[in-house]
């Protein structure tokens, strides 16, 4: 497995498309310079200055598939063709009022349906924060006493997860439920488990996320598998390192408790691992999302699944990366009869913004990422002087 086979990583992309990623990946690789023009970006987004032109000319063709469904037919159409699958993520956020929560939902329906007509995904995803008040998770997370107001708020959360999950079982569709921070995580987990009790019986359609740097989710892994293997169902599990460590942290110390965050990288890198090697091992039991950028990771999965016997293509076991990123592990992975697909975020340009600056912190965060997609981007542009 070669993941520096630049010439299969890039092959869906046009001269002009590799160059610009080149000059974006560089910019993210100026660190401080890096830093004050995403502080320069969330500052304009504050006072409403027009950014739309800009994006749409830099950053958002990067990490995005368009500004509608429709937009992004010939991205998904431009993957297929190299055997990568696409998951559409509406990455619209701030989602504050029943009104927004709904309008989640319908465009969660709308999407499923898009994608069952006209084959293009076999995932959806959506952020529980974007169908229930983050309050309301916390209180519930906290086993607070709930109001007659807030306990038919909570009814209306749950029915807005079966509304999604139901259809999505109806039209075939997996359903990916991401994770977020700690502190509410508890009630996702409690209605993502009701999920998979109503829906995962015949086959796999709802997916709980499990953060590997969370101290604590091996054990969970090991606590939901062992409460639900009477019961004949499929643990959906989508598998990543995690996204809200410097926000974990802070707030730990705001607060004097312990950080659930790992103490570094390499071991979130151990635990990752672990939950991996666990699930393939009892693979009967789940269906595995492998979400991850690692390329020691995914090498160690494809050994893993070589060994064991699994077909590649096994429909239990998929790999996935963000569109935009990673394109070395997606495209060779793909060349390889595994299954692939892209995490694909679209949305009006304005209103995916916090989702892509949110993008831009992480990748600058993690040098190592930023610096392995230069040198990868670099090769290619070399090869294809030569």
């Amino acid at each position: 497995m070669d993941f520096k086979d630049t010439e299969t990583a890039f092959s869906y992309k046009t001269n002009s498309e590799l160059n610009k990623a080149y000059y974006l990946f560089k910019l993210l690789s100026l660190g401080y310079f890096s830093s004050l023009g995403r502080k320069a970006l969330k500052m304009l987004l504050k006072i409403n200055f027009p950014l739309d032109e800009i994006f749409k000319r830099t950053i958002y063709p990067q990490f995005c598939g368009g500004v509608s469904i429709k937009e992004c037919n010939s991205v998904i159409e431009n993957l297929k063709q190299n055997n990568v699958y696409s998951i559409l993520d509406y990455s619209v956020e701030g989602s504050l009022t029943e009104l927004d929560f709904e309008n989640t939902v319908e465009k969660c329906l709308d999407i499923l349906v898009k994608c069952s007509e006209f084959n293009l995904s076999n995932f959806l995803v959506f952020k529980p924060s974007a169908v229930g008040k983050f309050t309301l998770y916390k209180k519930v997370s906290n086993g607070d006493q709930l109001s007659e107001n807030e306990m038919s708020e909570w009814s209306r959360v749950e029915g807005r997860f079966d509304r999604i999950c139901s259809f999505a079982s109806k039209k075939q569709i997996m359903v990916l439920v991401d994770a977020e921070e700690s502190w509410i995580q508890p009630a996702i987990d409690k209605i993502v488990l009701k999920m998979m009790l109503n829906y995962n019986r015949d086959k796999t359609v709802v997916y709980n996320t499990l953060q590997a740097y969370r101290k604590d989710r091996f054990d969970f892994l090991l606590k939901t598998h062992e409460s639900v293997q009477s019961k004949n169902i499929k643990i959906g599990i989508k598998l990543v390192r995690g996204a809200y460590m410097e926000k974990e942290r802070s707030r730990a110390k705001k607060h004097n408790y312990d950080s659930p965050i790992c103490k570094n990288k390499d071991e979130t890198d151990q635990l990752f691992n672990k939950s991996m090697k666990y699930i393939l091992r009892n693979i009967d039991d789940f269906s595995l999302f492998i979400g991850s950028h690692n390329e020691y990771s995914n090498k160690l999965a494809v050994e893993l699944v070589e060994k064991s016997g699994l077909r590649k293509n096994d429909q239990r076991l998929w790999f996935s990366q963000l569109y935009g990123m990673s394109d070395n592990i997606s495209f060779t992975l793909a060349k390889n009869g595994f299954n692939v697909a892209k995490y694909l975020p679209f949305g009006p340009v304005k209103e995916v913004v916090p989702y892509l600056i949110r993008r831009l912190d992480e990748n600058s965060s993690v040098s190592t990422q930023t610096n392995r997609e230069l040198q990868l981007i670099s090769s290619e542009i070399k090869r294809r002087k030569s």
